[in-house]
């Protein structure tokens, strides 16, 4: 028991995230793994970007919903009022509060695109970074 133990613990494991290079030193298709890394780094761009959307479609989406809800409080506020003088306070109100909240939508998105460019900015430099990292490997092999 102990020897068949002490095999396993030696022999190397077969489970690996990446392949590593044959250990023959030779590679049928050396740009193969390279070739591997490229699709990851597009594939992992391209989640980025999804999440990217769906994150303006949750904030577009919460932001139509309140002013869907404004309006109808407008609505409710309108036929409430038994003098005109009430309809035009009402209406100025409305419009204010809209303007108001267009304008903080706007900030939201700026920030949101802000904040989205950097996370970008930062994938694509730890992808370089992995790239000049396995070239220097590569090189000094």
């Amino acid at each position: 028991m102990a020897l068949a133990l002490r095999h396993l613990a030696t022999e190397p494991s077969i489970m690996h995230s990446y392949p590593g290079p044959q250990r023959s030193g030779t590679q049928p298709l050396p740009m193969a793994d390279n070739g591997q890394k490229v699709v990851l780094a597009a594939v992992s761009l391209q989640a980025h970007a999804f999440k990217a959307m769906m994150r303006y479609q949750i904030e577009t989406l919460a932001f139509l919903r309140h002013r869907c809800e404004q309006d109808i409080k407008l609505a409710d506020d309108l036929i409430g009022g038994p003098e005109f003088n009430d309809a035009f306070e009402v209406v100025a109100t409305f419009l204010h509060n809209a303007a108001s909240d267009y304008v903080t939508e706007a900030g939201k998105v700026a920030t949101l695109t802000s904040k989205l460019a950097s996370e970008a900015a930062g994938l694509v430099r730890n992808e370089a970074r992995t790239a000049i990292e396995d070239i220097a490997v590569k090189t000094v092999a």
